[in-house]
């Protein structure tokens, strides 16, 4: 096959218009529905939103109350802040002044999570160009698990992917809910990637071993 009939074959893929992944790698059918009383407000850098792997998308679509905003600045979030009861911003501070406090669990009212999705200077860069988030309390998480995005290189051993970051926050805030089934479709979609990319170069690339597909 030569090289342009192989661009002309990537450039006629069809794209599912809702998880925005190729027709052959829809992952729709693995999206749940889950309720959150917390409404999660993810602000997504554009750099992020043209990543074919990007997973803030996946967890707006799997959360009954969730919406994505694109951009660097957002003159609207001074509105959406003033209209709950409560917002919190998920990204890590040193400052323990502005760090949410554990024992505000289960606080009547409205809430709202707000998330910077981008690398970590992209995600720096939402934070230090919208002044009112840098007010908010931080919710940082606590150590845990490693992350499962195998399929991509993190500078931080702690670092995380969105979606595993919102379903992290959301056990904290929601604690009598299950958001896992949140990751089904991350999980799937990782393990679409690494079937696509091959035992061997996964191997090379990323130094893992190759594990049993997601439960579907």
């Amino acid at each position: 096959m030569t090289g342009s009939m192989r661009n002309s074959n990537i450039k006629q893929r069809r794209h599912c218009e809702r998880c925005t992944r190729p027709l052959t790698h829809c992952l729709c059918a693995h999206i749940p529905e889950i309720r959150n009383r917390t409404r999660v407000l993810i602000l997504q850098h554009p750099d992020e939103a043209r990543h074919p792997l990007n997973t803030a998308r996946l967890a707006v679509l799997g959360l009954q109350n969730a919406d994505l905003w694109v951009g660097e600045s957002f003159p609207q979030l001074r509105d959406a802040i003033a209209s709950v009861d409560r917002a919190l911003l998920l990204f890590p501070t040193k400052d323990e002044s502005l760090s949410f406090q554990p024992a505000s669990h289960g606080a009547p009212g409205s809430s709202l999570l707000i998330v910077p999705d981008g690398t970590w200077r992209k995600a720096r860069r939402i934070v230090s160009v919208n002044p009112i988030l840098a007010t908010l309390p931080a919710l940082s998480l606590p150590p845990g698990e490693p992350s499962e995005y195998r399929i991509r290189k993190a500078l931080q051993n702690a670092a995380v992917s969105t979606i595993e970051a919102v379903v992290r926050a959301l056990v904290i805030l929601e604690p009598e809910r299950d958001f896992t089934p949140l990751l089904t479709p991350f999980k799937v979609m990782v393990d679409q990637q690494i079937a696509a990319m091959g035992e061997e170069t996964y191997r090379r690339n990323h130094g893992g071993v190759v594990p049993p597909p997601a439960d579907t």
